[in-house]
């Protein structure tokens, strides 16, 4: 006789909201596949990159009533074992009353080298589940390259790489942010 296994499919948003409300304010949590996962903290390179690409894209959306936010969950109807900390994300309309975006047009993962295979795993399976995001940006940091994620017309994810000398185009957000000005200050 077989047996069947059910695996538990962990926290829920709504519980994980209420658990990480009594976490201490120093402690940075984000809710994976079910899991709490604290976050490290990052780089100085990390968060320089962070920074400059937050100036960027402010710069490219304000005009719009848009915001690039550093550090809020962002969520998805789709997928409520979830509740990931991108590194940039960008959503219009008035300002959030907490930490949680269900309507963030466009978000950034900077990667860093023990989170890459879950940024640019479970996090990128998420992140095209998000109804309202048009765009997703995987951005390394030992490197000048910038991959770029784009909703096709058709619903489906067009995918393109840029380098140092390149330029990603930002249609839906009205501009166009040069990979050199993400990389101010940075060596390579």
């Amino acid at each position: 006789m077989a047996l069947a296994f059910r695996r538990d499919p962990g926290m829920r948003v709504a519980e994980y909201q209420a658990w990480v409300a009594d976490r201490p304010d120093e402690e940075r949590w984000e809710l994976i596949d079910g899991e709490p996962v604290l976050l490290a903290p990052q780089s100085e390179r990390h968060q320089q990159i962070v920074l400059n690409l937050s100036r960027k894209l402010s710069d490219i959306v304000r005009d719009r009533g848009c915001r690039a936010i550093p550090g809020i969950a962002v969520l998805s109807d789709a997928m409520d074992t979830f509740a990931p900390i991108p590194d940039v994300a960008v959503r219009c309309g008035p300002m959030l009353k907490d930490g949680y975006a269900r309507d963030s047009v466009l978000v950034a993962e900077v990667l860093s080298p023990l989170t890459m295979s879950r940024d640019r795993g479970r996090k990128t399976d998420f992140y095209r589940n998000i109804v309202s995001l048009k765009a997703f940006l995987i951005v390394y940091q030992d490197e000048p390259r910038v991959e770029v994620w784009r909703r096709a017309p058709d619903g489906g994810w067009a995918f393109e790489a840029r380098g140092l000398d390149g330029a990603i185009e930002l249609p839906e957000l009205g501009g166009r942010l040069a990979v050199a000005e993400i990389y101010d200050d940075i060596a390579f």
